[in-house]
């Protein structure tokens, strides 16, 4: 039976969505389940949840908690990977550290100066998944949910190229349900390709019946004021593809829209949100703590949205899937460079998993996203030498850093961020870089 460990158990809203799904198929429901955290109250949260999720199934599954990575892993088929090093003090520092030199995030979580150091402070622990995976699981599948995913999966080709890693996320699959809702067109009935990279994809393709939607979207964009006032709308417009992540996450990623009050206004750009979304995902936790330490009802519903626990599934079965995965480039875009992460479609099955060669992407789509791909080179690049310079040129060619920010801010910046993380940082990457 399939031995599924989850990192970063302690995130129990996640992991109670991916434990519905695994205990709705059938097939799963005697699996091995092991959760692994660090942090002993949410560990006990998460092996509590776990619990009434499994009874809500009728499942029968062996579930064991540990503080031990390495006996976590011993032995694991597939490792779902959803850390958060340095937990919400880390995010507050990634935004108000960037504030006080006037430059605005969002997300903070993939590109930009959030996202580059979100990233710093993730790869160590990475390193250490990987080299334990070496030796406890050389055959497992690293599930990876943790951001900046494109980063992410970028290192660990770097660093471990024979580790099993597929980096998955939602993006894609929600964006196209919300088009399907903008022109009334059933998503079950519709079928789309897209490619690009991880919250920077584009929808290349979107059919019904073999039938091009996207004229319904321009008809229903023309005719609503309000739906011209998002920012991925406004992309849409202009580059022809619509891209693939929320207008929130999107406006970070270019150069157009955060140093400017009135397309913030005019685009709704709500500067800072991460912040909120993560003190209402504490409050979620604690709720959801209580709920467990008091016996109440909780909300355990069956999502089935959420990709690891079709991959699972799919690889355990037989079941064919298709469904999009960020992996190292191979020449799966051929206009994007190869090694650094794309998201692209794939088939799933017993066999395994074979991303899709999708070819060039529209010219336009991939001079949008070079930008992003070379902050996350230079970002992996600093990690993978330890050349703390390469950091600041991360930062020196982020499209949103580099349009509302001079050079010297940028480099003091940085070298702000390096102190207030501190050991979370690796240690090459802590010096001083004089001009």
């Amino acid at each position: 039976m399939a031995n599924i460990v989850f990192l970063g158990a302690g995130s129990v809203v996640f992991t109670r969505e991916l434990l519905a799904d695994i205990f709705g198929f059938p097939e799963l429901t005697g699996a091995r389940i092991v959760l692994h955290d660090i942090d002993p109250e949410r560990l006990e949260t998460a092996e509590a949840l776990a619990r009434r999720i499994a009874d809500h199934f009728g499942a029968r599954p062996t579930i064991v908690s540990t503080l031990d990575r390495r006996a976590a892993l011993d032995g694991a088929d597939y490792v779902v990977n959803a850390i958060q090093v340095g937990m919400y003090p880390a995010t507050q520092r990634d935004f108000e550290v960037p504030a006080r030199y006037g430059l605005r995030q969002t997300i903070g979580d993939t590109i930009g100066v959030g996202g580059i150091f979100r990233g710093l402070r993730t790869f160590p622990v990475l390193a250490g998944i990987a080299a334990d995976m070496a030796q406890l699981c050389p055959d497992a599948w690293l599930l990876n949910y943790t951001n900046p995913m494109a980063m992410n999966v970028t290192y660990l080709a770097a660093v471990a190229p024979r580790l099993k890693v597929l980096g998955l996320c939602h993006s894609v699959y929600w964006t196209v349900q919300g088009l399907c809702e903008i022109v009334d067109v059933p998503y079950e009935e519709v079928t789309y390709h897209s490619a690009g990279v991880n919250h920077q994809a584009w929808i290349l393709r979107w059919e019904r019946d073999g039938t091009d939607l996207y004229p319904l979207l321009d008809k229903a964009v023309a005719a609503d004021p309000e739906l011209r006032r998002r920012v991925r709308v406004d992309m849409y417009r202009r580059l022809g593809h619509y891209p693939t992540e929320t207008s929130e996450h999107s406006a970070e990623y270019v150069p157009w829209y955060l140093g400017h009050d009135e397309e913030i206004a005019r685009l709704r750009i709500p500067v800072g949100d991460y912040l909120r979304v993560s003190e209402e995902n504490l409050a979620e936790y604690a709720a959801c703590r209580r709920a467990v330490a008091d016996g109440t009802a909780l909300d355990i519903e069956r999502d089935t949205t959420e990709y690891a626990p079709q991959v699972i599934h799919s690889l355990e079965t037989g079941t064919t899937r298709r469904i999009v995965v960020n992996i190292a480039n191979r020449g799966h875009v051929t206009n994007l460079p190869d090694g650094f992460a794309v998201e692209v479609p794939c088939t799933v099955d017993g066999v395994g998993v074979l991303p899709e060669k999708v070819g060039a992407l529209p010219a336009q789509c991939a001079a949008v996203n070079r930008p992003y791909v070379s902050v996350g080179e230079l970002t992996v690049a600093a990690a993978v030498t330890g050349d703390p310079r390469l950091v600041r040129q991360a930062a020196m060619v982020d499209p949103n850093a580099a349009a509302n920010l001079t050079l010297d801010q940028i480099w003091a910046l940085c070298d702000d961020l390096t102190r207030a993380h501190g050991d979370l940082l690796p240690e090459p990457l802590r010096a001083a870089v004089p001009l």
